[in-house]
């Protein structure tokens, strides 16, 4: 519970110290330290104890709500948490003012709580429910200043989400109608029951649940309000909202698709498979074409979805096992470079790869750190990106997909092509004039720009554990891949079997 809990109970606190921004500070620095503290302890113990789960009010599943963690969804809570301390830190000098005392803190805290309520949740209405907490907050926060940038970005991203969440609505209501019940567990065994008459009725209501989140999740071609939104609002929220909530979207396909939507995989992992290899081609040929820090990333996060999508679309152990370990990976790498590219307009007061340049020479340090972080994007051995890249690779050659595994190849070249493309522009070439202060930059005052390399260094660190120590990142991928596909140990736990 207290992932949950001390996100809720904090915003609470910070809500109640409304024009005291520096007590709100305090209180989600604390909250963040709990957060990651008790979704480390979450983890721990699931790896040791297998999958936990708890009936709220002592109503026994599928009567009541049920809070299930299993290996997977630890994981992603863990880098969660890890991401969040991290853009807790930079927004302490990187985030103005007046943002932080128009409700910047409680509506973070309020965010985490629905990453939390979208991870531990063991019912199909209360992920609908939590998504929705998410999103709202996602569209406080990238509304939060009222620049015209920021709410032009934030109408597209309110309006086909909003959309995506009636599609889900829809499904919900469907699944409902079909089999009576709506808790995760009761569902899995109710469409393996050998009585099942609704496959075809399931099949179609499969559709419903793929575009919605597939639009939550950028995948092609509902991708085009991403890169339109995420570069507007400041890198405090971007890095927080482009890091992870897309990647929520990927965790929650990846459930219900191994869990309940199981009955039709010979039409549904072929189509898969051909949207998983648009997605990287689409997003990483955005990505090589922008020539804005923000909007080459944003791209590749449209491109790097496509990867975390492979491992679903192959259905084998390995891959499954890949896209759990390239989400992770991608989750911390992805945060980090949009800190490194709020550290650079920190200075330089400009995004515009034309208006930057010789960063080598003037701040070497960060120019290692944005390096690093680029590799491990592209892959380049023996970074984390490498390592996630292999196991899908490999995974499709044992599954005899080829063709995807050639795509994934070409489009990790192009990355590196386009991470070269900034390292040039920004770090390498040299700086012809000073560039004019954009409106939508902001500065943090007479504050050391040393102290914006902390959260940076931060998550760098992370990267490289999983990159030098991968083997046993590896192995409880496996480990929860495994779960994912015997689903067994998932309904016997929550249904107390």
């Amino acid at each position: 519970m207290l992932p949950l809990l001390l996100p809720l109970y904090g915003a609470v606190l910070c809500l109640l110290a409304w024009q005291r921004v520096k007590a709100q500070a305090v209180v989600a620095g604390l909250v963040q330290a709990g957060w990651l503290a008790s979704a480390g302890v979450l983890f721990y113990q699931v790896y040791q104890r297998g999958i936990l789960s708890t009936d709220i009010g002592n109503w026994p599943a599928p009567l009541g709500i049920t809070l299930v963690a299993d290996q997977f969804a630890a994981l992603i809570l863990l880098s969660a948490t890890v991401v969040g301390m991290a853009v807790y830190m930079f927004s302490l000098l990187g985030l103005d003012y007046s943002r932080k005392r128009f409700g910047y803190y409680p509506l973070l805290l309020l965010l985490q709580m629905g990453v939390s309520g979208v991870c531990l949740t063991g019912d199909m209405f209360n992920l609908y429910v939590w998504f929705e907490v998410l999103l709202i907050c996602c569209f406080a926060l990238l509304a939060l200043g009222g620049t015209r940038a920021q709410l032009e970005g934030t109408l597209k991203y309110v309006t086909i989400n909003f959309v995506a969440s009636g599609l889900l609505l829809t499904g919900i209501g469907v699944m409902y109608s079909l089999y009576g019940s709506l808790n995760l567990a009761a569902l899995a065994q109710l469409v393996r029951h050998p009585d099942n008459q609704n496959l075809p009725l399931l099949s179609m209501t499969s559709i419903f649940f793929l575009t919605g989140f597939g639009i939550k999740s950028a995948i092609f071609p509902l991708f085009f309000w991403l890169p339109a939104s995420y570069h507007t609002p400041p890198i405090a929220i971007s890095a927080f909202v482009a890091g992870l909530i897309s990647k929520i979207g990927i965790y929650t396909l990846i459930r219900l698709f191994t869990l309940i939507f199981i009955s039709d995989l010979g039409f549904m992992l072929p189509l898969l498979l051909v949207l998983s290899g648009l997605t990287m081609v689409v997003g990483v040929i955005g990505a090589a074409a922008q020539k804005d820090f923000r909007k080459i990333l944003s791209f590749h996060i449209i491109s790097q979805i496509g990867y975390m999508l492979m491992g679903l679309a192959i259905y084998t152990p390995l891959a499954l096992a890949g896209s759990i370990y390239f989400i992770i990976h991608n989750i911390l790498v992805k945060t980090n470079l949009f800190l490194v590219s709020g550290v650079v307009a920190q200075r330089h007061h400009t995004f515009s790869l034309k208006k930057l340049g010789g960063l080598y020479l003037k701040q070497p340090l960060l120019s290692l750190l944005f390096l690093l972080s680029a590799l491990a994007l592209a892959g380049v051995p023996p970074l984390s990106g490498f390592w996630g890249k292999f196991m899908l690779a490999k995974g499709g050659f044992e599954a005899g997909n080829y063709t995807i595994v050639a795509v994934s190849l070409c489009v990790s070249l192009v990355t590196l092509f386009s991470m070269t493309k900034i390292w040039n522009e920004v770090f390498w070439k040299k700086k012809d004039k000073p560039a004019p202060s954009p409106p939508d930059v902001i500065r943090a005052g007479n504050v050391s720009d040393k102290l914006l390399y902390v959260p940076v260094v931060f998550l760098l660190l992370f990267i490289l554990l999983i990159s030098l120590y991968a083997q046993p990142v590896i192995v409880v991928a496996q480990q929860a891949a495994d779960q994912l596909l015997n689903t067994s140990f998932y309904i016997n736990t929550v249904l107390h079997k």
